[in-house]
């Protein structure tokens, strides 16, 4: 297979990138729990003599902020260093067959994070380091954007690149997302006089049903995913209370506010009968979506490298919620591009192509050295 490096022309070097992304790999680094993955990342930027600063949250993680003392940052490259939790913690480490990359975090996101470093080194290390631009590592992207809520607090910039795993499509628009939970309550009875009154379990199931024909009729667009479904510890009895979790994925433009209302009316629409109890609904996370034009500095920059290296230039928009979406609401126009595929994200046998990795960094760093010059 041709070095994707020698194909774009850049300083990449592929080994080192390889082996940064392995050992990345095999350090477990889910959400609330990076301080490891961090401490190495520290060690190895300052070894390649970055001027890496860590940015405290309040609870003893923090960010890594790679960029130049008082500086106005104009891009910012993120990447998020945790992963999901472990489905079996045998199974977690690096493995590399016929080009393919497996562990966990492999494809959300070690792969675009690693690639991100690369490039961001290569940059550096061709007398670049002196521009306005910010490599940041930040952490619990996958519980509630803690790191970037942090990130937020110090540091403004106009524009911002998340690798998040879009197979290196440039995803110039995000979707919305809402998520809310969902609880009934009733009483706890023997099992045999559960007909006497009220179960928290059916009603459940009867707003579920509600909901999900409302989303399939009236917002066939959107993507909701029920989680957590679970109900108090009943035994041989009817259960105090059951509780659902739902995720909602919507398309840039939706609007959000209006979606919510729909969701309370659905819910308060419902008849009560014996066999019903309705559901209290609470929404934890609403984010709107956004969509970018085809203009401005870092996407006019990329959409011409894409052109010179024959790349397919095809935007679309990142189906799922991400720290884009808390950055679009602080001003920073965000781009997502990374290897990788939400396919293969949040899975057990997660993986990412090897060909990708090094192509997203070779793309980042033309991009840098695109926009920043001596």
């Amino acid at each position: 297979m041709p070095d994707p490096s020698q194909a774009l022309g850049s300083p990449i070097q592929r080994q080192r990138l390889l082996r940064l992304l392995e050992r990345m790999i095999d350090i477990y680094s889910p959400s609330g729990k990076e301080e490891e993955l961090l401490a190495y990342l520290f060690q190895y930027l300052k070894k390649h003599h970055l001027p890496v600063q860590r940015q405290m949250l309040e609870d003893g993680r923090y960010n890594l902020v790679v960029a130049q003392p008082d500086c106005d940052i104009e891009l910012a490259l993120i990447g998020h260093v945790d992963t999901v939790a472990a489905f079996d913690l045998e199974e977690i480490g690096f493995s590399s067959t016929d080009g393919i990359i497996s562990g966990l975090g492999a494809a959300d996101m070690k792969g675009g994070c690693a690639a991100l470093i690369e490039a961001f080194l290569s940059f550096w290390e061709a007398g670049l380091g002196n521009n306005p631009v910010a490599l940041i590592m930040v952490v619990g992207e996958e519980e509630n954007g803690d790191g970037t809520a942090r990130l937020l607090e110090d540091y403004h910039f106009p524009w911002s690149i998340i690798a998040e795993p879009t197979r290196l499509v440039p995803c110039l628009a995000d979707y919305g997302y809402i998520e809310m939970q969902l609880t009934t309550q009733g009483r706890r009875r023997h099992a045999s006089l559960a007909k006497k009154q009220s179960n928290p379990v059916g009603g459940m199931l009867k707003s579920l049903l509600a909901l999900t024909h409302h989303f399939d009729t009236k917002r066939p667009e959107a993507v909701y995913n029920i989680r957590d479904l679970c109900t108090s510890q009943s035994g041989f009895a009817v259960p105090e209370w059951c509780q659902a979790w739902l995720d909602l994925h919507l398309p840039p433009h939706t609007p959000t506010g209006a979606v919510c209302a729909e969701i309370e009316e659905v819910i308060a629409g419902k008849p009560v009968d014996k066999a019903f109890v309705p559901a209290e609904v609470r929404f934890h996370t609403i984010q709107d979506g956004y969509d970018l034009p085809v203009k401005g500095p870092v996407i006019e920059s990329l959409q011409k490298i894409y052109a010179q290296q024959a790349l397919p230039w095809q935007p679309a928009a990142f189906p799922s919620h991400s720290d884009a979406n808390l950055l679009w609401a602080h001003g920073v126009k965000t781009l997502l591009l990374g290897p990788g595929s939400l396919a293969k994200a949040h899975v057990p046998d997660e993986s990412v192509k090897e060909e990708e990795v090094l192509t997203a960094a070779e793309i980042f760093y033309l991009l840098l050295s695109t926009m920043f010059q001596k």
